[in-house]
């Protein structure tokens, strides 16, 4: 009689595997053929044949019956499925593929891996010399004759087969054409339906019900704060360039609490209700992305997807010399996630990098849809230079690049009212083009962050989708108006952010769009100030924001109280208020790294750090440096660090001009970005990140020390249109 592993070996042979029933085989059974031969143990797929083993369609198959395999499959099944993050316990229904490397993963997982193109191990990217394949159908392919299909079980298994690859190789510069793709429609209309989205009623309902008993719904709106330079001017003194401070914060956060929870619960995290966000991601998967990088993103992608809401929609986008949607814009509910994993861990790294192609169809993925959540953007990945557009048409080294080229009409045409879908830019490692990467981001008023460690890439995402997953407030402007008829305005510094100013010097307009949860936002308003004759005070400013509330729908203007200064007959010698002293600083700071950047492109090293000292040393002397706030700190410790960074053109090519330019997004935005490992709590460059970001941040840090399967266990962070209505 045939010994059971010799069944095993006999469907192998077959190249004709199948579904394990549900309690096939028990974890702790001891029964079976426990003497195999090592020249029996197969490298391969060890997964059982249904012409071989003695099943019984009924429920669980007796002790007597369970086929033992070896243990270095008992092993392997106690761990966890790197491509789909589950457990692979034997016994829960789930078919168990063993490659020829010794790694395991459920058997729909890899299969489903393969069809996307990848014919190597996702964990050791060791090359496959036979790959599984899955029919919908019970029924074998034509080229396998039946065997015993009477007794096989009737369910909702796949028939699987194994097929041997080819052993000639590609040449390393040839493309791998992927198996099974299916072909791109030419419209990307096919997104995921929104669903049920709650009106503004329900929504206010809702809200209700899910924070009953805290203060949050009277705290919805942007406040706004003015500080003028210092509180009194005397009457006989004018003054052409007096500064005030607009501070303007969004709401906050609330800690939302589960009944029957534990507060120290990693999954107990403050939440905002939130609209829902439609993200694509554009990852670079060119050559230079293969084995750590490629397998780090595909962690920090698996991140993404488990912590994106129900109701939030994502797509993928992968480029190499070319790009393709490997993913539909779909919702992130449980089978979404899992078909996104699988979409995700299916990547493989070959060809160049034409960032321009991945970014237009990024961008055609949300001009197409027909739906629309109201939070948009798209998060860019490259660990390299565009090689087919920005290269080709830059001309001589002198001639600043055209990088406008890399980014279709709808991202950077914008609208009106600001930008349109905001690309936030991610630059790998040392070799990625952080010129580029800056402009794109700041062209369409996204953030670049400089990932320099390999490591830090699943905590930079982190920070960013902890910001884009508590949006509150959406298309912000801010209207300065003066009060009195002697006052006009000179200047808005106002970073990136578009503003202007009205010919008479009446009025100004800062365009600030969309604000996280508990950010804050200065800005810095020059104006002159007039003599008085008799009055005890001067009325200067009054402020007005509107803005659309995300998730009720709704537009919001809100006014600031009038801004006034008193006017005494003298006046004594009065220190700069330390609000404004802060915002000036932060405006010091930021052009001091422009010049020392524009010193280091013409070869200066010496001058530029020289720049950053003479910066240093002003900024030393400020007021609120001597109090030590917590912004001065860490700007000199940033200045302190690109200082390091240009000590000579080896080290500032490799991190340094890329570690400026993410300072300089982060401060011209006001927005929190990662630079080198700066997203780490022993950092001190961390200044505007918010409680949202740095949860996240914590979340991800805590998944990376714990198991795989911890990581599944988190909650994502709900939003409005995920809340079950109020009963």
């Amino acid at each position: 009689m045939v010994s059971k592993w010799g069944k095993v070996k006999l469907a192998l042979g077959l190249n004709l595997c199948t579904y394990v029933p549900k309690k096939t085989l028990d974890e702790n059974d001891d029964s079976g053929s426990s003497t195999v031969s090592e020249s029996e143990r197969h490298s391969g797929a060890a997964l059982i044949s249904p012409a071989t083993a003695d099943w019984d369609v009924a429920p669980a198959t007796p002790r007597s019956q369970v086929l033992k395999l070896s243990k270095s499959l008992s092993r392997s099944s106690k761990k966890i499925c790197s491509i789909c993050l589950a457990s692979m316990k034997r016994g829960d229904g789930h078919a168990i593929f063993t490659a020829e490397c010794s790694h395991s993963f459920h058997f729909q997982c890899i299969a489903s891996n393969v069809k996307h193109g990848n014919q190597v191990c996702p964990v050791c990217r060791a090359e496959w010399k036979e790959i599984p394949l899955q029919f919908p159908s019970l029924d074998p392919p034509i080229v396998r004759a039946r065997v015993n299909p009477v007794d096989w079980p009737q369910n909702n298994a796949l028939m699987t087969v194994i097929r041997r690859l080819p052993t000639t190789r590609p040449t390393p510069n040839r493309h791998i054409s992927p198996l099974f793709q299916d072909p791109e429609p030419a419209i990307f209309d096919d997104d995921e339906s929104l669903g049920h989205q709650l009106n503004s009623t329900e929504k206010s309902a809702s809200v209700k019900s899910s924070i009953d008993g805290c203060e949050f719904c009277d705290n919805r709106k942007v406040k706004i704060e003015t500080y003028p330079e210092v509180p009194a001017v005397s009457r006989s003194s004018a003054s052409d360039n007096f500064t005030v401070l607009v501070q303007l914060k969004a709401p906050g956060s609330v800690s939302v609490q589960e009944p029957g929870k534990n507060q120290v619960n990693l999954s107990q995290v403050s939440q905002t209700p939130r609209a829902p966000v439609d993200l694509v991601t554009v990852l670079d998967i060119s050559g230079s992305m293969a084995g750590t990088k490629l397998a780090l993103l595909k962690r920090a992608m698996g991140f993404v997807i488990q912590n994106l809401g129900p109701n939030d929609r994502l797509a993928v986008i992968a480029f190499s010399s070319t790009a393709r949607r490997l993913f539909p814009l779909r919702r992130m509910s449980e089978t979404g996630r899992q078909l996104a994993l699988q979409a995700v861990n299916s990547l493989v790294a070959n060809g160049g990098t034409n960032i321009a192609e991945g970014l237009r169809k990024g961008a055609k993925i949300m001009e197409d849809r027909k739906e629309k959540n109201s939070v948009t953007s798209i998060i860019l990945l490259s660990d390299g230079q565009d090689t087919y557009t920005v290269s080709n048409n830059s001309g001589s080294r002198q001639q600043q690049p055209n990088y406008k080229l890399l980014l279709p009409l709808s991202i950077h045409g914008g609208n009106s009212s600001g930008f349109k879908i905001p690309v936030h830019a991610f630059g790998f490692g040392a070799d990625h083009d952080a010129s580029s990467m800056h402009s794109i981001s700041e062209i369409s008023g996204g953030t670049f962050s400089f990932i320099e460690t390999e490591g830090v890439i699943q905590d930079a995402f982190a920070q960013c989708i902890g910001g884009l997953l508590s949006v509150v407030v959406k298309e912000l402007q801010v209207s300065i108006e003066c009060l009195h008829p002697g006052v006009r305005l000179s200047s808005l510094k106002a970073g990136s952010y578009p503003n202007r100013l009205m010919s008479d010097g009446h009025m100004g307009t800062i365009d600030v769009g969309d604000l996280y949860a508990d950010e804050e936002r200065g800005f810095l308003v020059s104006i002159n100030i007039p003599t008085e004759s008799s009055c005890a005070e001067t009325s200067l400013l009054k402020i007005k924001c509107v803005y659309v509330d995300p998730f009720m729908k709704e537009k919001v203007s809100i006014r600031s109280e009038d801004l006034r200064i008193k006017r005494p007959e003298k006046a004594g010698q009065e220190s700069v208020l330390i609000e404004v002293d802060r915002q000036q600083n932060r405006v010091r700071v930021a052009e001091a790294m422009a010049q020392a950047r524009a010193a280091a492109e013409k070869g200066d090293l010496v001058g530029a750090s020289s720049i950053l000292e003479t910066s240093r040393k002003l900024l030393s002397e400020s007021q609120s440096a001597k109090s030590h706030d917590r912004l001065c700190v860490a700007l000199d410790a940033e200045l302190k660090e690109m200082q390091e960074r240009m000590a000579s053109r080896n080290v500032y090519e490799a991190s340094g001009r890329a570690y400026i330019l993410s300072g300089l997004s982060s401060h011209s935005w006001q927005r929190a970005t990662a630079r080198g490992d700066s997203t780490g709590g022993s950092s001190l460059v961390q200044a505007y990140q918010t409680p949202s970001m740095a949860e996240m941040v914590t979340r991800s840090q805590a998944t990376l020390l714990a198991s795989p399967s911890a990581q599944r266990n988190v909650r994502p962070v709900w939003s409005f249109a995920s809340q079950p209505k109020p009963r």
